[in-house]
């Protein structure tokens, strides 16, 4: 049935082929498919045993790949030009189904087998004759049904799980940032990253610096694969699980048996952030300095200024306007460290001062009484939407009513949502509320000051309550001797 493709002394050599595929590899170790090889080997030495050949075997494998998905694989594409260039003589999986589930592609590989004349040996269902009519027609038989095994399973695990979301349970998948792998307990330290996401957001805090944040104190990904980035802290703002809600294909569909990480109004408000047009997407460099883009230029009045060093190694970084005169000279040139020092200092003497902090974040958020009404109002809406499905699946309201009712009923509750985003939005000074020593909470316990405040609720925080403008100073030292001088640092409370 096979033939010797060389010889080797007076032993032939049997080349073989091994298919090896696993739909899915949750673990990504590939224990799957490391299986069936151990399998598929020693089908290959039997055959060759029987032939009196030396078994010459290539492994072909595609891991977590579906055959009935449609998707390419590419292993099997090598296996299928190889066969045609005549590499082979016989061809091993562990099940025919390891190879096809669609009559189609089948076909093809009969008549790829046929001219190719190489047989088709499994471990699971013996050798699979496709050179006759009945071996054929056995082949396409158990394709098809192997195939309509993929299709009702898949029917089933859409429908347990879109019951399951509308019952509020974890449908499974991989383990959600913030929860172990059962997707309802919480795991403490990635939740308590959450919320600080959300805080930073809903207080003006730049995606690009909560991922800064986030990689230099070394916070690890759920998998732990590389550093975090913009469109990983999106995806988790994005979930309306850390809501408490349960969501299918991005669609509330009930209240979750997990707990919530943060309010709806926090929700709503980080996501109308996040949808924002208006704001500002286009890449650039992140802002390492307190005062890069915020602070003002004392000769032009733009902001302008960014800090970086120059004029050779060991110069300390300074703040220049971006913007020239004429003749090419710098508008103003400022010690970066220096002037953010005493602007932080400023900041926080005054945050120090009894009742500060109450003063200066009075009428920020959302009291608690105008939560609970727009949630109630919110839940009645969402009931009656429900509602109207329930009418028109009896035939007592028709399409057309269906859809005019729906549409409105829609419309209100899309206003709610953008008065629970309004509420929730937050003063950057809500991060140091219920701090006991603000000057601790802003500048940190530590020499990287990974403990205090970010960067980016530090900028925010400036933005809120300071105009800091640079003005031009005479060059030299002044005649306390000292070359910085705070009385060319205009700073200007806002509230």
């Amino acid at each position: 049935m096979t033939r010797k493709a060389a010889t080797q002394g007076k032993l032939s050599i049997l080349r073989i082929a091994i298919y090896l595929r696993i739909s899915q590899d949750r673990s990504g170790e590939g224990l799957g498919v490391s299986r069936q090889e151990g399998d598929c080997r020693k089908l290959a030495e039997r055959l060759a045993e029987q032939a009196g050949a030396v078994a010459h075997v290539e492994v072909f494998t595609d891991n977590d790949t579906s055959a009935y998905s449609g998707k390419r694989r590419k292993d099997y594409e090598r296996l299928t030009a190889a066969i045609d260039a005549g590499q082979f003589d016989i061809v091993i999986a562990w099940h025919p189904d390891r190879l096809h589930r669609s009559p189609l592609e089948l076909e093809h590989f009969i008549a790829l087998i046929e001219r190719a004349k190489v047989s088709v040996h499994t471990v699971q269902a013996g050798a699979w004759d496709l050179s006759t009519p009945s071996g054929k027609a056995v082949a396409v038989t158990l394709s098809a049904w192997a195939r309509y095994e993929s299709e009702h399973k898949g029917a089933r695990i859409k429908a347990a799980r879109i019951q399951g979301a509308a019952a509020g349970k974890f449908h499974g998948g991989i383990r959600p940032y913030g929860f172990e792998s059962d997707g309802v307990t919480i795991r403490p330290d990635e939740a308590r990253e959450i919320v600080r996401m959300y805080e930073q957001v809903v207080a003006g805090v730049s995606m690009r610096q909560i991922v800064v944040d986030l990689n230099q104190r070394e916070i690890p990904t759920a998998t732990q694969r590389g550093p975090w980035t913009s469109t990983a802290v999106r995806d988790i703002i994005k979930r309306h699980r850390n809501a408490g809600w349960s969501a299918h294909k991005g669609e509330v569909v009930g209240k979750a048996v997990w707990p919530a990480l943060v309010g709806e109004d926090v929700w709503h408000a980080a996501n109308a952030v996040l949808n924002d047009p208006s704001r500002r997407t286009t890449p650039g460099n992140t802002p390492k300095w307190l005062g890069s883009g915020v602070y003002l230029c004392g000769v032009c009045g733009k902001a302008q200024l960014r800090a970086a060093a120059s004029g050779g190694a060991g110069r300390r970084p300074a703040y220049r306007c971006a913007a020239r005169e004429i003749g090419g000279e710098q508008h103003v040139n400022r010690d970066a460290r220096q002037v953010d020092e005493l602007v932080e200092e400023t900041i926080v003497v005054r945050l120090e001062r009894p009742d500060a902090l109450a003063a200066l974040t009075a009428g920020h958020g959302a009291a608690s009484g105008d939560l609970a009404k727009l949630r109630l109002e919110q839940a009645a809406l969402r009931q009656r939407l429900d509602s109207l499905a329930e009418l028109f699946a009896a035939g007592d309201i028709d399409a057309g009513q269906l859809t005019t009712a729906s549409a409105s009923l829609k419309a209100k509750i899309s206003e709610i949502d953008t008065a629970l985003a309004a509420l929730g939005m937050r003063s950057p000074l809500a991060a140091l509320e219920g701090r006991g020593n603000i000057r601790a909470a802003w500048f940190g316990t530590k020499d990287d000051r990974s403990d205090g405040l970010s960067l980016g609720s530090r900028r925010a925080i400036v933005e809120m309550l300071l105009t800091v403008t640079i003005l031009p100073a005479p060059r030299g030292r002044r005649v306390s001797g000292a070359y910085f001088s705070p009385e060319f640092i205009r700073l200007e409370w806002k509230q």
